[in-house]
């Protein structure tokens, strides 16, 4: 998926939604009046988001001047003013909650995300990201996710194969499920399968497994699965992962370590937009 059509169709839908035919508070204000405007951070974050937030504003008027004051990816602290905003005092109005929505959620995102990989630094694990994003903008997300200093897993079920449990029951077992798929794959595709035991990682193993997940394993399950690996496929803890524990995942030796949280519990970034003189 292209990135910048993706930003397109998601503020598009996102002003849609909102504006739907007509924005009536924003007629109280002249056609032809100009206005600025000043967007400031309430608490510390990480901000993301600034091309849908940029989009919003110059879909609705082409000549809005935005000049940003803190670059994509920084890390701010609460008061920090992000950004300047010079148009249409009428497309400030109506842009400003669709706008403000992307920026407060995809910051949010990236704080995450920050703080995960922050809680994992002097190890080998990288944090991962899932599918388990809001719908309509996983891009966005996973976009996010990057910015935080975190790694995208597959974008959806197209660019790779994550076999489960429940795909390994309905092949008939982990080699079986292994062989199919192996068999099936096309080239740039990559193959990782679910296990939840040391027998199952083993029998993972035997049928060629190079990506193996680690689900709901516990921390001594998890040594020994490193130990039993020793080098032959990457594995991925998953399951039960917070920031309270992430560290200790991270110190058995697993490659990347797969958190849901990271984009389905999004609290939003406190953000403000005031009109200035």
């Amino acid at each position: 998926m292209d990135l910048a059509s993706e930003i397109e169709r998601n503020v598009s839908a996102a002003l849609t939604e909102d504006v739907g035919g007509c924005d009536w508070s924003a007629l109280l204000t002249p056609e032809t009046k100009s206005a600025r405007a000043l967007v400031v951070c309430r608490v510390p974050a990480v901000i993301c988001g600034q091309a849908w937030f940029d989009a919003c504003f110059r879909k609705l008027d082409p000549a809005v001047a935005i000049t940003w004051l803190v670059a994509e990816g920084a890390h701010v602290v609460a008061g920090t003013r992000l950004c300047e905003i010079r148009g249409k005092a009428r497309a400030l109005l109506t842009g400003e909650r669709s706008a403000l929505n992307f920026l407060q959620m995809l910051s949010a995102v990236a704080t995450t995300t920050r703080r995960y990989v922050e809680a994992v630094a002097g190890t080998r694990a990288a944090i991962v990201d899932t599918r388990k994003t809001l719908p309509g903008l996983r891009l966005a997300q996973k976009h996010a996710v990057k910015t935080g200093g975190g790694t995208n897993h597959r974008l959806g079920l197209y660019d790779a194969m994550l076999i489960k449990e429940n795909h390994i029951a309905a092949a008939g077992g982990i080699t079986a499920a292994l062989k199919h798929a192996q068999e099936i794959a096309p080239h740039g595709v990559w193959i990782q399968i679910e296990v939840e035991t040391l027998a199952q990682l083993e029998e993972a193993l035997s049928a060629g497994a190079k990506m193996i997940l680690l689900d709901n394993m516990n921390l001594d399950q998890m040594r020994a699965a490193v130990t039993v690996t020793a080098g032959r496929a990457q594995l991925e803890a998953s399951g039960g992962i917070t920031l309270d524990n992430v560290h200790a995942n991270a110190e058995t030796g697993v490659d990347r370590i797969s958190i849901g949280s990271l984009t389905k519990d999004v609290r939003a970034v406190d953000l403000s937009m005031r009109f200035i003189d």
